[in-house]
């Protein structure tokens, strides 16, 4: 896993506090305490508090991780735009939208070559959908990951703990579409039971 990606904000500046501020209101909105949240997230309660504070920056990883167990997504804390980098990827939320029964948000994303990520479950029924530009990626769920190289397009369903890991020397430039079934009351509807599946260049087992 590569270690020398920058933070998103490289000082706690307003855009830090902003994350923060969001990220407070929505766990008290769903009466989660510090600690709970930090332990469902699989984070250390001092990130969370000082991610909440403002004091220190957040990665894409942890993000990701707090957003998933609050039932949103990143673009609710993040906004669309600027780029959020994680020790494994760098991505840039491009859009965030909704359609009858789903939201979604796109991202475009570079994961350096030689990194590898775990990224936690999400809530029940969320999926994601990613194409590759350049590159070979195994990502998928962590038991049973999919390999995907230049034009592939592979989908799974991300309700348990998933990955993404590069293959040879070169870095992975590709596009991510999250979908999140509409949230009733702060938890998701019933589950959307999509298999992973990879484009004809490839199967489930590799290529």
């Amino acid at each position: 896993m590569t270690s020398g990606a920058q933070n998103p904000y490289p000082t706690a500046d307003a855009g830090t506090s902003h994350v923060g501020r969001r990220i407070r209101s929505l766990r008290e909105e769903r009466g989660l305490s510090l600690s709970e949240l930090a332990r469902r997230a699989g984070v250390g309660k001092a990130t969370l508090s000082g991610l909440e504070n403002g004091t220190r920056n957040p990665t894409l990883e942890t993000l990701w991780a707090v957003t998933a167990q609050l039932g949103v997504g990143l673009g609710s804390v993040v906004g669309t735009g600027p780029v959020v980098h994680g020790t494994a990827v760098q991505g840039v939320l491009l859009q965030a939208f909704e359609e009858e029964g789903a939201a979604y948000e796109l991202y475009r994303l570079v994961f350096p070559a030689g990194s590898s990520q775990l990224s936690p479950a999400h809530h029940q029924g969320v999926t994601e959908h990613l194409t590759v530009f350049a590159g070979l990626l195994r990502a998928g769920p962590a038991d049973a990951p999919l390999l995907a190289g230049p034009g592939d397009y592979i989908t799974w369903q991300s309700d348990v703990p998933h990955t993404y890991a590069t293959l040879g020397d070169q870095d992975v430039h590709a596009s991510l579409l999250i979908r999140y079934p509409r949230l009733r009351s702060g938890l998701p509807d019933g589950p959307v039971r999509e298999p992973g599946e990879v484009s004809p260049r490839g199967d489930a087992s590799g290529r």
